[in-house]
């Protein structure tokens, strides 16, 4: 059965449209319908209260609907917050459709079928966005869990991700598993370049958001089974392993590299951009297996060769014969 009083808000300038929306939803069940005209105001309603489901026209002036996903998915970030995101749209072509899911929408409504397909498109976002809300709350209550585990020593208590001993203790089993099993391990290091110059402008306590915010970015963007982990004060890092030594390569690790350089984060002082340097450390089976303090050390170096070419970079440890 839908959740009838899941927050749903619809965004249309044409208040003719917005209100033939709203009134099908209401006609459907849903008792908490907000309507907005324009982005602008769209954003400033769920900053004020969130909302699981977003209805947007794609064509809008001032701000159109890719651009307010895009401050959606930032608010979100922010918030810990899923919004199931649905475009309005005339667009059929596939170029189009293939843009806007690369930017964060969920689905369309085409408005040629729109009376076919509005509540039935609702009921499924209704599914998935309660559910998703769900488990963020779950893991927000597995965060606070795991920063009371301080004993254990493996949580950076400020971001809620493992610290520099669980990545050395993963790396080690990753680099075994390519000895065993073939395939590469990959350790990507992430340093925030202008870290320092940020904590001389801006007080403890945003840094702290600053850092919790390159985290959440961070965990949003790495595959479900790779294991991120905060090494230093302004450095992340990620453990991967790769059954296909190919793979393990910077195209994989790109978007990562995009979404911190290329998104501000949002803070209580405002949006705030991190110059990010990345390198990615590999270590193949096939050339023998380093050990954790070789691929650390290359990872520093390298990291550093980053910082000055502003470049993903790849770099290797010193093979060590098997």
């Amino acid at each position: 059965m839908p959740n009838l009083e899941l927050p749903i808000l619809v965004v249309d300038d044409a208040k003719f449209s917005s209100m033939v929306v709203s009134r099908a939803l209401r006609q459907a069940g849903y008792r908490d319908v907000r309507v907005a005209n324009n982005a602008p105001a769209a954003i400033q309603l769920m900053e004020q209260r969130p909302v699981s489901i977003l209805i947007a026209d794609w064509l809008m002036p001032e701000m159109d609907g890719l651009q307010l996903t895009d401050r959606v998915r930032q608010l979100d970030e922010q918030t810990n917050h899923y919004t199931y995101t649905i475009l309005l749209t005339a667009k059929e072509s596939m170029e189009a459709l293939t843009e806007a899911f690369d930017r964060g929408v969920d689905d369309f409504i085409f408005k040629s079928d729109m009376s076919k397909q509005l509540i039935p498109r609702v009921f499924a976002a209704d599914r998935i966005a309660d559910r998703q809300n769900a488990l963020l709350r779950a893991n927000s209550l597995l965060v606070e869990n795991n920063r009371e585990l301080e004993a254990s020593n493996i949580i950076d208590l400020e971001t809620g991700l493992c610290n520099n001993r669980y990545a050395r203790e993963r790396l080690g089993k990753s680099l075994r598993q390519a000895e065993a099993r073939g395939g590469a391990s990959g350790y990507v290091l992430c340093g925030i370049r202008n870290w320092q110059e940020l904590k001389r402008r801006h007080t403890p306590a945003i840094m702290s958001e600053l850092a919790v915010g390159i985290a959440r970015r961070l965990g949003h963007l790495i595959r479900p089974m790779d294991a991120l982990c905060r090494v230093g004060d302004n450095q992340f890092a990620i453990v991967a392993h790769f059954s296909n030594s190919d793979q393990c390569s910077t195209t994989t690790f790109r978007r990562i590299f995009d979404g911190i350089n290329h998104k501000a984060l949002k803070t209580t002082t405002g949006y705030l951009s991190v110059e990010a340097g990345m390198v990615l450390c590999k270590a193949d089976a096939q050339f023998g297996t380093p050990s954790v303090q070789d691929m650390e050390r290359a990872a520093v170096q390298g990291l550093m060769e980053a910082y000055e070419t502003r470049r993903f970079t790849e770099t290797r440890p010193d093979a060590i014969a098997p």
